[in-house]
């Protein structure tokens, strides 16, 4: 079942193993059971710390458990942990093994002290490459503390669980049988939600920070970029995000990133994270912005959380989110049929009706991804022709299950109360209403800037985009802007890196010509970057 130089690497992975590690297997006669005995048995053959059991009773099957010899176990997989959740497994069995995850000894402290009991039951789809943060945050959070479970379950195996649960979006977790969290959360994220009174802690630490030469504010490739540069010129700089990486970690397939043929949204976002940290930016994750106060002696950007920081330059990046339809039911059925990312919860669509709205190249890739997992696929376009890329549009036509409606305006989501059963359109040409029942919506009609906190600060243009110059700066002087929240045309990756460098740049000479002494010092103890 495994390659053998993915054996190889897993292998040498297993080494690090410290402690033996048993994992327990529940099966039945089924194909699936059968495919994943020969994984757990090729994983167990390549190391001696590692035994097999296949007397397990779990409900769900085929699944394992992941346990110290004689302990029950605490990180159980319901299905076959391939694709994207191969490395959730691999991490399951180090940290249950004794090797030391990489996380900080307050952090860890935190897991430790967690009270329960904590169930938690986590759907993904192995395409989903959001959903191995989430698993593998759980994981570690049971492999470290004794009162909580970790149960990763394959929405596509267990496809009457989903159902039951009306479950249309993945990642999607249960916390001792209630609803916790959808879609991707960090570590981090899910210690603030069980643990409330650190991030109020949190919160007064950030605040009491000294000011900053240079505040980035988005993680994105612009975000990145942006502080980058200006560490090289020896800049104290912070780097404030919800997430790092921002709408890149939500793109499957790039294929566009001029010398790098093809890459993937997660894997370049891993890089600009490690690039960032080879820098020494003071990375602030999981914050979000909400107000900009701008002041001669040194602008201060408020957090939603309650902190503030300051600094004597800003870089805004940050970047653009899904546009909504703005029509009735689309907000009571997101995640309940309404969908945004088509590779993280397609597979929770086998077989059914979908249809995607937009005729861009993201939503006929869309149509073309959810063609091979769907009954039947249905992109509806506003205007009157397609706007995709010819090589795109030609795929789409040669796929028997996928038809294409023109001048089709979308007028309502319809629902059963408790999920997704069609939409209303108005054909724009006859003027005709019509209805089509559906299973599933994914919405791909592009991008909206994620500027509202900036409103009445710096100038925006009407489609709220931030007006920027040829240098990138704004209408508030040591403020500039970079990325897709900026009035700079064609959205992007490689035009994002390119306006966070140019950004930077031009707050680095803002800062030449203030008075040195207002430029602000590092604290004590801590060595700003030289060129």
């Amino acid at each position: 079942m495994l390659e053998q130089d993915l054996k190889t690497q897993l292998a040498a992975y297993l080494e690090r193993l410290r402690e033996p590690v048993e994992i327990v297997a529940s099966l039945d006669d089924s194909a699936n059971s059968r495919d994943l005995l020969t994984l757990l048995k090729e994983i167990t053959g390549l190391s001696p710390l590692l035994s097999l059991r296949l007397d397990g009773s779990e409900a769900r099957r085929p699944s394992f458990a992941v346990a110290r010899p004689g302990q029950a176990g605490r990180i159980h997989f319901a299905g076959l942990p391939l694709g994207h959740e191969f490395n959730s497994l691999v991490l399951a069995l180090l940290h249950t093994g004794g090797h030391p995850p990489k996380v900080n000894g307050p952090t860890l402290e935190r897991l430790s002290l967690l009270r329960g009991p904590l169930r938690f039951e986590t759907y993904i789809s192995l395409a989903c490459h959001n959903c191995p943060d989430v698993v593998q945050a759980l994981n570690l959070i049971a492999a470290v503390n004794p009162e909580a479970q970790s149960v990763m379950i394959d929405g596509a195996l267990f496809q009457d669980e989903v159902n039951a649960r009306q479950i249309m979006g993945v990642p999607f977790t249960l916390r001792n049988g209630e609803p916790f969290g959808q879609g991707r959360m960090s570590l981090e994220d899910i210690l603030d939600r069980l643990d409330t009174g650190g991030a109020e802690r949190a919160a007064l630490e950030l605040s009491a920070r000294a000011p900053y030469d240079m505040l980035v504010v988005g993680g994105g490739p612009a975000g990145a970029t942006a502080a980058i540069y200006a560490a090289r010129k020896g800049l104290r700089v912070g780097l404030v995000a919800e997430r790092l990486g921002g709408q890149v970690l939500d793109t499957l397939g790039i294929e566009n990133f001029i010398s790098m043929p093809y890459t993937e949204g997660p894997k370049l976002a891993a890089a600009l994270e490690e690039h960032v940290r080879q820098y020494g930016v003071d990375l602030i994750e999981r914050q979000r912005a909400s107000a900009l106060v701008p002041a001669p002696a040194g602008h201060e950007i408020k957090l939603a959380s309650g902190a503030s920081l300051k600094a004597r330059a800003v870089v805004l990046a940050t970047g653009a989110r899904w546009r909504e339809l703005k029509v009735p039911g689309e907000k009571t059925y997101q995640t309940k049929g309404v969908c945004f990312c088509p590779h993280c919860d397609g597979p929770l669509f086998k077989g059914k009706r979908v249809a995607v709205i937009g005729g861009g190249n993201s939503g006929v890739e869309a149509a073309i991804d959810l063609a091979g997992i769907a009954a039947q696929v249905t992109l509806l376009e506003f205007d009157h022709q397609l706007r995709a890329d010819a090589v795109l549009q030609e795929k789409l036509s040669s796929l028997a299950n996928v038809r294409v409606m023109t001048s089709a305006q979308t007028s309502e989501v319809l629902g059963d109360g408790q999920k997704v059963t069609g939409l209303a359109y108005t054909d724009r040409v006859s003027g005709a209403g019509a209805r089509l029942e559906l299973d599933g919506i994914f919405v791909q009609i592009g991008l909206l800037p994620s500027t509202e906190w900036l409103k009445g600060t710096v100038e925006l243009s009407r489609q709220g985009e931030i007006v920027v110059d040829a240098r990138g700066a704004t209408s508030v002087p040591g403020v500039f802007a970079a990325g897709d929240c900026t009035t700079v045309p064609y959205k992007q990756i490689v035009i994002a890196l390119g306006e966070g460098a140019k950004a930077s740049l031009a707050a680095f000479e803002h800062l030449l010509r203030e008075p040195p002494s207002q430029v602000a010092a590092p604290p004590r103890g801590e060595a700003a970057l030289v060129v």
